[in-house]
């Protein structure tokens, strides 16, 4: 559907806007009426990760007036393969500086709004009055709906990604568009899938292309709907299947009953990595271990914990060992193993990796045999396997990039 402009044609352009957006200018659907409703824009991004990078990068490069960028995390080496709005020198510092750094010096004329906060109800609805339009790259699902039903509340677009693996999904949501053709994301996903039933991004994977994918036609979306341009997707979800080289489109429509709620989400009921065993595992995983790439190897007969020396260790992220600790692990996240913390490991016990789903295990496990361990074996299926069956959600799942501080 074609929408009106969100934002007036204000203010002239100098003559180094004229050389700098030339080529945009040239564009008979855009020109400088565009480029001055582009300069004139206030657009608020929440996350400076893997999908914030790319649409940073391009709406400063757009020339977008005014860019506010929300984040509480600190750059880390493991983001920086799809976070490319950072720099490998900005590893430990503030994403919000680092991202506002990389937005200044590529377009000076772009004023920058600095953020780091970890939204609330509060902050989202002061932040978001401020900003014509709001991106959501945020990497948890308290975040999304939190973010989402302050949209609801001000009137506000929001622009909507999420990316998983080699998949991703776009969106744009706005309860408040023109004639009554209005959709948001509770209508699409009433509710938030239950905690630990769908994997983040440090558990699941994820390539930094598919980030970029995304990225860019939610920078994409913001222009179209900026300018009045084009037919944003606005009662349609994007499907990008990167390794079948697929883009499909899913048709949404405004649900008959009244959303869940507008008011914020209660963060812990909400926190994807609040993923509890509900039942002791110990006794069960004597027969679900197993050598990584290692064929025709009979399983270890290593329980939980360990009975017979080895070590047991632990690669989930430190919230998600403090929710379930497993007697007598060593915990040591999958990233600072990756970096060389092995917590002085010795190289001659066998060592047992163990994580929720034993996909950052089996990683934890290939790092630690290029280092010289001899005797690594994955719990096959990790943790979840050896839990009673969940019950399925009850919502349609969306692809997370979650999200987790994996933006």
């Amino acid at each position: 559907m074609i929408l009106p402009p969100l934002v007036a044609a204000t203010g002239e352009l100098s003559v180094d806007d004229f050389a700098r957006y030339s080529r945009q200018l040239v564009l008979p659907e855009f020109g400088v009426t565009g480029q001055r409703r582009v300069a004139a824009a206030k657009v608020l991004v929440i996350g400076a990760g893997g999908l914030g990078s790319p649409v940073l990068l391009y709406l400063a490069a757009a020339g977008v007036g005014t860019i506010g960028i929300v984040d509480s995390d600190l750059v880390e080496l493991s983001n920086l393969h799809r976070q490319v709005v950072h720099a490998t020198a900005s590893v430990g510092a503030s994403k919000v500086d680092s991202a506002g750094d990389a937005v200044t010096a590529l377009n000076p004329s772009v004023t920058v709004r600095r953020h780091q906060v970890r939204l609330d109800a509060t902050d989202a609805d002061r932040l978001i009055a401020q900003y014509d339009l709001v991106i959501d790259g945020s990497d948890n699902f308290p975040t999304r709906y939190l973010v989402n039903d302050a949209c609801v509340r001000a009137g506000k677009p929001l622009v909507w990604g999420s990316v998983l693996g080699f998949a991703a999904q776009v969106a744009v949501f706005w309860a408040a568009a023109p004639g009554g053709r209005g959709v948001e994301l509770r209508d699409v996903f009433p509710e938030a899938p239950a905690p630990g039933t769908v994997q983040s991004c440090a558990e699941g994977g994820v390539i930094g292309a598919v980030c970029a994918q995304a990225g860019s036609v939610m920078a994409m979306e913001a222009i179209k709907l900026i300018t009045g341009t084009g037919r944003p997707l606005l009662g349609r979800i994007l499907v990008i299947d990167a390794l079948g080289g697929r883009w499909d489109e899913v048709a949404v429509r405004r649900s008959p009953a009244p959303p869940a709620t507008a008011t914020s989400v209660p963060r812990d009921s909400l926190d994807p990595s609040q993923s509890p065993v509900e039942e002791e595992v110990a006794r069960r995983a004597s027969d679900k271990t197993s050598h990584p790439h290692r064929d025709h190897q009979p399983p270890s007969q290593i329980g939980l914990p360990a009975r017979d020396g080895t070590i047991l260790l632990d690669v989930r992220t430190p919230d998600e060992f403090a929710d379930d600790p497993i007697p007598g692990s060593v915990n040591v996240p999958l990233p600072a193993l990756l970096s060389g913390d092995d917590e002085g490991l010795p190289t001659d016990s066998a060592i047992l990796v163990i994580c929720r789903t034993g996909a950052r295990a089996e990683v934890a496990a290939q790092s630690l045999i290029a280092r010289g361990f001899g005797d690594v074996r994955v719990l096959n299926g990790g943790l979840d396997a050896l839990a009673e069956p969940r019950p399925a959600p009850k919502v349609p799942r969306d692809v997370h990039d979650r999200t987790a501080r994996d933006r």
